[in-house]
């Protein structure tokens, strides 16, 4: 089992595929948060800016230019200049994000390019549904104002159904739910736990890399956070994809047998 979890991990290249993707996070989906929290009715924005301060524990100067992003005063302006136009290029351009996680997940399964059909509507709609997750994620994140005891279960368990139906979605329905269980709760699992690190650590980093270089050292900051995250999620799903391909997982969830089993059962 190790052998073949390692020889997985070799194949996806977990740090070239995490960082591929870390990328196409800071360089699609945040201009097109900026994007959707303008032209986002005030209650949207008012949420989301309240769950990002949430999910970062932001205090200090950076939570001041969190706000300052979001305070609305440049809604019209960001209207104008993007325009509808912009907009939809701004979205077909967030694609790419999915289409990176598309690639992560088959390499995991080791999918073959032509194993899927290519259904570009699974693109918008994995973007989509992840908007709406973390538009909501404070107060899920809050317990609903009862505490962390509430919340971290509801987190992991948010996690998890995301994770669960990300890899379904993205794969087309090439492998069924249940073998799809473990990498979802091996990345809620490693999601979740970054997610409550980041409470602690990223107010001090990024207060102290705006005091020291300003705007772009939260640059760093973020991206480097981006790519801790995204390290995380390609192990999850890998070494869940290897897991379920274990004998005894396998013939228990239904899981496709990798090549080197069925060439020995062969």
């Amino acid at each position: 089992m190790i052998t073949h979890v390692t020889e997985r991990m070799i194949g996806v290249n977990i740090f070239d595929s995490a960082t591929r993707l870390a990328a196409q996070c800071f360089l699609t989906a945040v201009p097109l948060l900026f994007v959707v929290a303008s032209f986002a009715p005030e209650g949207v924005r008012d949420q989301l800016v309240s769950s990002v301060r949430t999910m970062f524990g932001l205090t200090g100067q950076a939570n001041d230019q969190l706000s300052n992003v979001f305070d609305g005063s440049g809604e019209d302006d960001i209207r104008n200049t993007v325009g509808a136009v912009g907009a939809v290029i701004v979205l077909l351009s967030a694609t790419a994000v999915s289409r990176a996680m598309q690639r992560l997940c088959k390499r995991a399964w080791r999918i073959p390019r032509g194993g899927t059909r290519i259904a570009i509507w699974r693109w918008f709609a994995w973007i989509g549904a992840w908007m709406v997750l973390l538009i909501f994620q404070g107060p899920v994140r809050d317990g609903f104002g009862l505490g962390l005891w509430l919340g971290i279960p509801l987190t992991l368990l948010l996690q998890t159904a995301a994770w669960w139906w990300s890899q379904h979605i993205l794969l087309g329905g090439v492998i069924r739910w249940p073998p799809l269980l473990p990498g979802a709760l091996l990345t809620a699992a490693a999601v979740t736990t970054l997610s409550l690190g980041a409470r602690f650590y990223m107010p001090n980093a990024l207060n102290r890399a705006l005091a020291t270089y300003g705007s772009t050292g939260s640059v760093f900051v973020i991206l480097s956070w981006l790519i801790v995250l995204c390290v995380a999620v390609a192990i999850g799903i890998t070494l869940g994809a290897a897991l379920a391909q274990e004998p005894y997982l396998a013939r228990r969830l239904g899981s496709p047998l990798p090549s080197r089993l069925r060439q020995e059962s062969d």
